[in-house]
């Protein structure tokens, strides 16, 4: 039977993406001064992921580079004032911490960027609401319609067009011929 802090905590866990050491973020903070309130962006790497006691409790830290000078700021990550983080670049680490990065400055500071795939960030894209009212399938929408007209009053079909259409190896060939005879000359 779980304690009644962790009920509590997870009445307030919010859906956050996964964050590690290494991904560079973009982390909107709602900030109020006086009676106004804004949205303030973060954006830097995270350095560290701290696990709390319960799951609200956990916090990360992100470094930028401000006018020369490191800034590292310490975030909770499901405090409401959090509006959206968003995962902008992932590094290749191998590290659970990266205060190393603390000492180094220019080139040196540079992490290799690790290319990855759109699951990954499933859980990013899932966060962020969609603005778009995604349409029926049934009913075609009104971009489509005019290019069909536009192909049938052609005369051409879609089948036609394709077939005549060189493929990538021929016309990569013809490039290449084409860029030699204007070096030649």
């Amino acid at each position: 039977m779980p304690s009644l802090l962790h009920q509590r905590s997870a009445e307030q866990l919010q859906q956050r993406p996964d964050i590690c050491p290494g991904h560079t973020v973009r982390v909107h903070e709602r900030i109020q001064e006086g009676d106004k309130e804004r949205i303030q962006i973060f954006e830097g790497l995270v350095i560290a992921v701290h696990k709390g006691l319960t799951p609200t409790d956990s916090t990360f830290t992100v470094r930028r580079i401000v006018s020369g000078v490191g800034v590292e700021k310490l975030f909770h990550l499901h405090s409401p004032n959090i509006e959206k983080i968003v995962v902008k670049k992932v590094a290749k680490v191998r590290r659970a911490k990266l205060f190393f990065l603390r000492g180094r400055r220019g080139k040196s500071a540079r992490l290799s960027e690790r290319f990855t795939t759109a699951e990954e960030f499933a859980v990013a894209a899932a966060v962020e609401p969609s603005a778009e009212v995604p349409e029926e399938e049934d009913a075609p929408s009104a971009e489509e319609e005019p290019a069909e007209q536009k192909d049938e009053a052609a005369g051409e079909s879609v089948q036609e067009a394709e077939s005549t259409k060189p493929t990538d190896e021929a016309a990569a060939a013809e490039e290449k011929s084409s860029e030699n005879e204007e070096e030649k000359k």
